[in-house]
């Protein structure tokens, strides 16, 4: 049972009264978390974010500045700015988000205004590397759901931002399962610049009081003959695909149950032999894109249902008659043995057995066992709504999936998501059917089962799943996993990794006090010193190591207390005194130093907003002495003073644009060239005359062309990095050398007066731009060509009898 101090409110004041319970296990993490970037893990449902609001309500209330909380998606970011707005006696309008949906000019604005920002990271990188914000007034920086901190995710550029730009930082990571083994979370944390570890599991005493038993079950289930008979059918086909990838020598085996690995080291021997340019390389990777798009459509007939493989092959059969549809798209749906399986599935009118298995256990828990709510998760959209068009016959259900427009189904809105969940906490329906979307930190409620329709073989997913039962009372959760089939492969891989996952965590729990005295020096109190029963133990070591001090730390430590003030504002350690009996620590921070500092004469490099795909933007925004500033650019990529504007094309892309691109790189380089007196052109990337089997001297041809007719400099660079050196070297060069200023005037520039003529006449009867020339030259002027009779028009060069009756009959003709 909770103890009296739990049960009483925290007092700050920052927090409203009342609203907040004091709960031991949360003030040792926010007292830990305030005083050194701390890595907070705890189980899911267990107020991580109650942890951060603390920390942030001590850093405001001590430090003041801005407080910028960061979460992975829109609801998300919606939920906690809820939650602050409710406990935080901070008024509503200084508690401001920033997503996609705010503009930029007004995030700009409310930035300087708020006290706190809860935003999605993308946001506020585009933010950074735009500079519409500073980091330097932000006193405390939580990154929720901190495990995505890897590769090139925002989290790692924000954090590097942070501790170089802010004066007085403090971050808190906080994840449920931060990562698989110990190298993941040591990578989360480097990235994240923490360098103090908080573990608390539900083993721990004071979390365990909250928390109850959750019944782990697994439902093994049989699929019928027919359903067999469609997944040997096509992996008949996998095997010859297969065998045809064999001969080519980028595989030994050809049986249809290879690994995901397996099918990757394929992919990268294919990916070589296409960059030696042989030509068996592209037909192998179409034939491996076949093995692919199979492989989903058994995965589908084994661990989702016959409705789902039925939609994906309706979708294959659209997409294998779309134009521009790829080889291995209609190879497939012309294969008999996978039209026949189409057959098989489209005549199947029984049940999937998961389907009778899940209405069965939600029967069980919601009627016999009068539970009142329950979470159906699958990994496939079309199962969701398949479940929810069966289970809608027996229970009151609704669907939960993400935004996108995936898998050839409609998504939900924000406004939608936040309108399901506020009615099923309501208690409004019993059973919500959701996609992973659901998984990531929402504040789903207190379910009696969560029932995964198939097994997770992520340990974060599958834990934080689980999270969802078992707070509030007694719940279970079911894992479906189809008989000899990929499920049991991920039934081993979920099973060995979270054991793994909660090993490592153990260990990791184990060893923070030793993590904390390399990484924090020895100014870090230890959670063992703060009261109760554990300070008699922390006051033994302390007794026993006081011999070894020395008498001027002695006198530091002597003096530090007496310069406490009594009259300072209580800190958590202070209302968290049932925890804490003792404050001895000098909180006066020593001011920080921004390592990029804002300068009037920095150099400025202008970057179109479309340019934030690439790292090239947000490296250069990182670097001491330069501004980066973004725009939507009509011209260019980069401006790099007022007359420099820049085109970045890959080598790739830069092939792709001269042959079948939207807009021809000679259109978009005309404009810049138009524009701005110094155009330049980069093409980055090697084996530029090894794309797409084109000719090299087609290439040559194209780049001579953009030096000679459009006067432009074309310039090669090795990769991002090397480009962004280059866009560097000119900026400087254009700005401090030559003393010019940046100017966004490369408007896209009105074609010239004869452009213009050669356009509209060349838009009558589609007639094209040789001989919208020749009949500009004969008449002399537009008006000319329109009111000229057939008989005139037959005497231009290149104009037969049906083109000048078609010119006559669109500029003769009545508007209708």
């Amino acid at each position: 049972m909770a103890t009296e101090a739990d049960a009483a409110s925290i007092e700050h004041p920052l927090l409203d009264p009342g609203f907040l319970q004091r709960r031991r296990y949360q003030l040792q993490l926010a007292d830990a978390a305030r005083n050194s970037h701390t890595l907070v893990c705890l189980p899911t449902g267990l107020g991580k974010t109650t942890v951060s609001l603390l920390v942030t309500a001590e850093r405001l209330q001590e430090a003041g500045g801005t407080a910028l909380f960061l979460a992975p998606t829109k609801p998300l970011v919606q939920q906690h700015a809820d939650f602050y707005r409710e406990a935080l006696s901070i008024p509503d309008d200084e508690i401001v988000v920033f997503t996609g949906d705010v503009k930029p000019a007004d995030r700009a604005a409310l930035w300087d205004s708020a006290r706190i920002v809860i935003a999605t990271p993308q946001v506020v990188e585009n933010d950074l590397v735009g500079n519409r914000i500073s980091l330097r007034d932000v006193t405390h920086l939580t990154f929720d759901e901190c495990h995505r901190a890897t590769g090139d995710y925002a989290y790692v550029y924000i954090a590097e931002r942070y501790h170089a730009d802010a004066a007085d930082p403090l971050v808190t990571g906080m994840s449920a399962s931060p990562g698989g083994d110990t190298e993941e979370i040591e990578i989360v944390c480097e990235n994240l610049g923490l360098s103090n570890v908080e573990v608390m599991t539900e083993e721990d005493a004071d979390v365990d009081e909250y928390t109850h038993d959750t019944d782990v079950r697994w439902e093994e289930v049989t699929l019928p003959e027919e359903v067999l008979e469609i997944r040997d059918a096509l992996n008949e086909v996998i095997a010859d695909r297969l065998e045809t990838l064999k001969e080519l020598g980028v595989t030994n085996r050809t049986s249809p149950d290879l690994s995901q690995k397996q099918l990757n080291k394929m992919r990268g021997k294919l990916k070589r032999m296409m960059d030696n340019d042989q030509s068996e390389g592209y037909k192998g990777m179409s034939t491996h894109a076949e093995v692919m798009k199979l492989r989903r459509a058994v995965e589908l007939v084994e661990t989702q249902s016959v409705e789902s493989v039925r939609r994906y092959f309706e979708r294959q059969r659209q997409a294998a008659r779309s134009s521009g549809a790829s080889k291995a798209s209609q190879r497939m749906v012309a294969e008999p043995k996978v039209r026949e399986a189409m057959r098989r599935v489209e005549s199947f009118d029984d049940l999937h057995p998961k389907f009778s298995k899940t209405r069965i256990l939600l029967a069980e828990t919601l009627g016999i066992n009068e539970g009142e709510r329950a979470i159906v998760f699958t990994e496939s959209r079309d199962t969701a709504e398949a479940l929810v068009d069966f289970l809608s016959a027996s229970f009151d259900v609704r669907k939960f999936v993400g935004q996108g427009d995936k898998e050839g189904s409609d998504g939900m809105s924000q406004t939608q998501q936040q309108e399901t969940l506020d009615a099923f906490r309501a208690g409004e329906f019993e059973v919500l059917v959701s996609t992973s979307v659901a998984e990531e930190g929402l504040d789903v409620p207190e379910v009696d089962l969560v029932l995964f329709y198939e097994p997770v073989p992520t340990a974060i997913r599958s834990i934080q799943r689980k999270g969802r039962t078992g707070r509030q009372a007694e719940g279970q959760v079911v894992v479906l996993m189809a008989e000899d089939t990929r499920d049991e492969a991920f039934f081993w891989i979920s099973r060995r990794r979270e054991k793994q996952m909660e090993s490592e965590l153990s260990d990791l729990k184990a060893a923070t006090d030793e993590i904390e005295e390399s990484v924090g020096g020895g100014d870090q109190t230890g959670l063992d010193a703060f009261g109760g029963e554990t300070a008699e133990v922390g006051d033994a070591e302390a007794a026993a190591n006081s011999d070894a001090r020395t008498d001027a730390s002695a006198g530091a430590d002597a003096n530090a207390e007496a310069d406490a003030s009594p009259e300072e504002h209580a800190g958590l350690a202070d209302y968290a005194s049932e925890v804490r009996e003792t404050e001895g620590e000098d909180d006066d921070a020593e001011e920080g130093v921004v390592a990029t500092p804002e300068s009037d004469d920095s150099v400025e490099v202008v970057v179109d907003q479309r340019e934030l795909d690439s790292n090239i933007a947000r490296d250069l925004s990182k670097r001491d002495g330069l501004t980066t500033r973004l725009e939507t650019l009509a011209v260019g990529d980069y401006v790099l003073s007022d007359r420099v504007a820049v085109e970045r094309k890959a080598a790739a892309d830069f092939v792709d644009s001269l042959l079948d691109g939207d807009r021809s790189v000679f259109e978009q380089v005309g404009d810049m060239a138009r524009a701005y007196g110094r155009p330049v052109m980069v093409v980055e990337g090697a084996d530029l005359y090894g794309q797409r089997n084109v000719n090299p001297n087609a290439i040559r041809g194209a780049l001579a062309s953009l030096a000679v007719d459009f006067d432009v400099s074309v310039l090669r660079t090795e990769d991002e990095a090397d480009t962004a050196e280059l866009l560097e070297t000119i900026a400087r060069r254009e700005q401090e050398t030559a003393d010019r200023e940046v100017s966004v005037h490369g408007e896209k520039s009105s074609k010239t007066l004869p452009e213009q003529q050669e356009y509209v006449v060349s838009a009558i009867a589609d007639i094209g731009p040789v001989t919208a020339r020749s009949l500009l030259e004969h008449f002399g002027t537009v008006e000319g060509v329109m009111t000229a009779r057939e008989e005139d028009l037959l005497e231009v060069d290149g104009v037969g009898s049906v083109t000048a009756e078609r010119i006559r009959e669109v500029v003769g003709s009545e508007y209708q």
